[in-house]
């Protein structure tokens, strides 16, 4: 088990993950509700509620260089254990976008995943599966996982050939062009 020097805590994490989720972290008392409802915490390296342990002392790199940030599922059942009505899934989708921004991906896969979800949407308007599919393939080398299943969907319309056309298409690319260019001028501040 890793030792955490607890000697120096990063004040403006702290604060930077409560307004960014909108959630009082120094309201979780620790009772470990999140962590027994976790469905996913057998694959953690940092229990559920370990991290909010750590975020509450500011340890800023140990959160965000820990796997279990990109393996949640934000499936809520953390949130909706909670007595003090955090939303822990929500703290841990922005632990996830500041890793993310900090340039750690401990799970390279899951990262590929949604960039190439993110992109087909940003093209597209919508997901176009086979797209996103392929993307994620190219991005991880993983060719021959799921092969055995594209005979059964593609009878039965589940992965199209060619992306659904949508009105509104525009309507997320600038959705998307907003993000860049609030991303952008947050660089440059």
């Amino acid at each position: 088990m890793e030792t955490i020097p607890l000697n120096s805590p990063d004040k403006e994490f702290i604060r930077e993950v409560q307004e960014r989720s909108g959630q009082n972290v120094l309201t979780c008392y620790q009772c470990g509700n999140c962590t027994a409802g976790c469905p996913y915490n057998f694959a953690y390296d940092l229990s559920v509620s370990r991290i909010m342990r750590l975020v509450q002392l500011g340890q800023r790199e140990t959160v965000l260089k820990s796997h279990s940030i990109w393996l949640c599922a934000t499936c809520q059942s953390c949130t909706t254990r909670c007595p003090n009505s955090i939303d822990v899934a929500k703290i841990m989708d922005v632990l996830r976008h500041m890793a993310r921004e900090a340039g750690y991906a401990t799970e390279r896969n899951v990262k590929a995943f949604g960039d190439a979800f993110l992109e087909s949407v940003e093209k597209h308007g919508r997901v176009y599966e086979l797209g996103v599919t392929a993307s994620y393939v190219c991005k991880t080398g993983r060719f021959w996982t799921d092969v055995d299943l594209a005979p059964a969907m593609l009878p039965k319309n589940k992965l199209s050939i060619k992306p659904h056309e949508i009105r509104g298409k525009e309507h997320v690319a600038e959705i998307f062009k907003r993000f860049r260019e609030r991303d952008t001028a947050k660089e440059n501040s």
